[in-house]
């Protein structure tokens, strides 16, 4: 142990004549609490060490509650260098009396107070005579003797399903861990989350067929009916089935120097399922010296809340507290693939199995043709005063000229009502481009072409949005500027106030930007004026082909010939009043330079 890493877990293994040891070492430090929740998440009992000259210290209480949320029953409290306090039996019986009352609704079975000095070995390998007062037994011993009873056995029977093994056409078997009860053949079994049901034909293992498989045991498992199984799903005892559910209220421990933002997408891994997960709802922070439950809208480093989770899909589960295997998970950022967070699920929300999805008709399809076009999501993004509001206007006036239906969502105008009720936090920022992410999804399900223009500071939101429509419905254009230039537009006089401290959170100056790394458009409109900007943005999606598909029977403005120019055109069906409104509309959005009078009763091919 003295060369272990102070800040990493450091795994030790040993036995002795009764039984087999993993010791997982963990640093005791505030900033390493997630070596500890690591170390923790497996254990089946916790040493805790205690300073005899410091007491209860902040991080024991944190340590010891951790040690209760990951449902660790059994507790050694260490109280180490008494050599130090001159082997006091009365500084011994303090400290225990101390942690005794802290942790007295944490749940633990069994409390096991030994005093120790590691330096010298007392009360470590056999009784101290420096402890005479101590009647209890030394750290080994105890270890060697404490009833760990494990239940696993006696619970339902549950085996995720690892790898699907399909060696020829004549087997197809289910791998996986047991992770809890048994199973025989002819046993009836439920997969999950299918809820499909069949009997075990065969055991397998690579040294023959069971009879009985048990709680830890890898095995293949064969069934009597063919039913689709895939890697994640769970197979479970039919009359006991896990849940299972999209919606969960969870208890999380966040582990990064990144705050946890409700709304930003995340990856859980739980089993051997990978989920896309978002916090809906943070519905308290956790004090861990008085456990009071304090409001919050984000969890930073070595913080403990209660939220509420969102999956992209159902998966299996059962309650942390019923089986740890079945209810424990990790969270993963997306963008750097680090382990930011370790969540435990306490139950699935009841409106997550009381809301369906209710099946249309009139397809997103069907919508679109009716309206003889691609739809598509136009993401502006870039600093304040970039130029993006004034170019994706420009555009849509240009889409609008050649009959497309469109609508644009305006950072600005989107505050003023949806999102009227959020801030510029980080946290705000994110919930701000949800919304307005799944309006625009809503809107591409209509059959629309729908423009945003908002700053949308971050990569990983706007890879949410991206996401969430279809191949290729998705065009990110950066209106890009440099925050000097921003600055010296300033047409609102913004940055002159964030500059004076009279705004918080500002892109640029006190909250960052994340500029695109592969945008489809980049518009620098330092080089470009916002007609030509735009015009870009045209041709990119005539060339994409995304303009393509017309409306018969509606005018649309052709640009004219040379030759035809100097003449007076025409317009189809006149006369007709609804037309003559749909020509002065068309008449007000076409570009500068056109005559009107080329108005032809014409699709667009």
């Amino acid at each position: 142990m003295k060369a272990s890493n102070p800040r990493a877990v450091a795994y030790r293994f040993f036995s002795t004549d009764r039984r087999k040891f993993i010791v997982a070492d963990t640093p005791g430090h505030e900033q390493y609490t997630r070596n500890m929740a690591t170390g923790a998440s497996t254990a089946d009992l916790a040493i805790v060490m205690i300073d005899a000259r410091k007491g209860v210290l902040t991080q024991t209480r944190r340590h010891s509650f951790i040690v209760s949320l990951l449902g660790i029953k059994h507790v050694v409290l260490c109280i180490n260098k008494m050599d130090l306090v001159g082997y006091d039996p009365d500084v011994f019986e303090e400290i225990e009396a101390d942690y005794r009352e802290f942790t007295s609704d944490f749940g633990f079975e069994s409390i096991q107070a030994i005093p120790v000095s590691a330096l010298a070995g007392d009360n470590v390998v056999t009784n101290s005579e420096q402890t005479a007062w101590y009647d209890g037994p030394p750290l080994m011993e105890y270890l060697d003797t404490v009833e760990i009873a494990s239940d696993a056995q006696q619970k339902p029977f549950r085996m995720p399903v690892q790898w699907v093994n399909r060696p020829n056409l004549d087997f197809r078997g289910f791998a996986g861990q047991v992770i809890s009860g048994t199973v025989k053949p002819g046993d009836k079994v439920r997969a999950l989350p299918s809820g499909r049901s069949s009997t075990v034909s065969r055991i397998v293992t690579m040294g023959g067929d069971l009879d009985e498989a048990v709680e830890g045991q890898s095995v293949t498992l064969t069934l009597a009916d063919e039913i689709d199984i895939s890697r994640g799903d769970v197979i479970c005892a039919d009359q006991s089935p896990a849940e299972v559910s999209d919606q969960f209220q969870s208890t999380m421990l966040w582990m990064s120097d990144s705050a946890m933002l409700p709304g930003r997408s995340y990856m859980m891994k739980i089993g051997a399922s990978d989920v896309q997960m978002q916090v809906t709802e943070q519905k308290y922070r956790i004090d861990v010296n008085t456990r009071a439950h304090e409001a919050a809208k984000t969890l930073g480093l070595n913080e403990i809340g209660v939220v509420n989770i969102a999956l992209d899909r159902e998966i299996t589960f059962d309650p942390y507290n019923e089986n740890r295997r079945m209810g424990g998970f990790i969270v993963i950022d997306r963008m750097t693939n680090e382990t930011v967070g370790l969540g435990l699920i306490n139950f699935a929300l009841r409106r997550a199995s009381n809301i369906h999805r209710q099946a249309m008709d009139v397809s997103r399809e069907l919508r679109a043709s009716m309206k003889g076009q691609k739809p598509v999501m136009l993401w502006f993004t870039g600093l304040s005063g970039a130029g993006k509001s004034t170019v994706a206007n420009i555009v849509e006036k240009r889409l609008a000229a050649l009959g497309k239906h469109t609508y644009t969502l305006d950072g600005d105008n989107v505050r003023h009502g949806l999102n009227n009720d959020l801030g510029f936090t980080d946290a705000d920022r994110v919930e701000n481009i949800r919304r307005v992410g799944e309006v625009a999804k809503l809107m591409i399900d209509a059959g629309l072409i729908v423009l945003v223009s908002f700053i949308s500071p971050f990569r990983a939101e706007r890879r949410i949005v991206r996401q969430m429509v279809q191949d290729g419905e998705f065009i990110e254009v950066h209106v890009d500027v440099s925050l000097e230039e921003a600055e010296k537009r300033d047409v609102k006089g913004l940055y002159k106030k964030a500059r004076a401290g009279e705004i918080k959170n500002f892109t640029g100056i006190d909250s960052p930007y994340e500029p695109p790394t592969d945008p489809e458009l980049r518009l620098d409109t330092t080089q470009l004026s916002a007609e030509d900007a735009a015009e870009q943005v045209i041709a990119y999606l005539q060339t994409a082909g995304l303009l393509r598909g017309g409306l018969a029977g509606w005018a649309v403005i052709r640009r004219p010939s040379a030759s035809r120019r100097a003449g007076a055109g025409h317009v189809g069906r006149p006369g007709s009043s609804s037309w003559r409104r749909r020509f002065a509309s068309l008449r007000a959005c076409a570009p500068s330079g056109w005559p009107c009078g080329a108005l032809e009763r014409r699709g667009v091919s």
